[in-house]
């Protein structure tokens, strides 16, 4: 009879993974599997070889980003919504850095590019919501929008979660993205309460030094 796969193997060998290139570790078959109380024929189990592997730690990232945008609360207020989304990417990259930094190296091909790609149709159907209900220009093209909520949270966490500043560089997010919206025609009172409501500043996760 063949075993089952369980699913904690795979995302103990995707993490151990992660953690190896965050640390510049040499990642071999056998420097992967040691202390983890598996085999290395796992990772031809769950992968298939390495470059499966590599192609599932990067999808991971965008499985895990897509988790999280899906927990957003939908309201009747699509800016506070779009801030919320905003928040959501900056807690998934600061609970898990190693995943964040693999997921855009474009190096290694994605198991699966639409699933990918689908985690910013979160923020382009909210701007579009916000064209739709009068917070946005008519004519605003929801995914350069999108794309810009997007490029200020990546920028503002990349130097926070793998990088050299501090946790309350975040706090940029809330004049940028109020400058942003209302730059798309959001009224400026109104866009202030909006990103106000949205905005929780998300906090670095306490990290082990080692997962094995």
């Amino acid at each position: 009879m063949v075993r089952p796969r369980d699913p904690a193997v795979r995302a103990l060998l995707l993490e151990r993974a992660a953690h190896m290139l965050r640390i510049r570790e040499p990642i071999t078959l056998r420097a992967l599997v040691a202390g983890t109380g598996v085999s290395t024929m796992a990772v031809y189990t769950y992968f298939g070889s390495m470059d499966g592997l590599w192609r599932a730690l990067r999808q991971e990232g965008f499985t895990r980003l897509e988790t999280s945008f899906s927990t957003v609360e939908i309201t009747d207020d699509p800016v506070r919504d779009l801030t919320a989304l905003v928040v959501a990417y900056l807690r998934n990259a600061l609970d898990q850095p190693d995943l964040y930094r693999v997921m855009f190296d474009a190096s290694v091909d994605l198991e699966d590019l639409p699933a990918a790609d689908a985690t910013l149709e979160h923020l382009v159907e909210t701007v579009r919501r916000g064209e739709d209900g009068g917070r946005f220009t008519a004519g605003t093209v929801p995914l350069d929008l999108a794309i810009q909520s997007w490029a200020i949270a990546h920028g503002l966490v990349s130097l926070v979660a793998n990088g050299p500043l501090p946790e309350n560089t975040l706090e940029h997010c809330v004049p940028m993205l109020t400058a942003l919206f209302v730059g798309a025609g959001d009224e400026p009172d109104r866009c202030r309460a909006s990103v106000a409501r949205g905005w929780t500043r998300p906090t670095v996760a306490l990290r082990a030094s080692s997962t094995t």
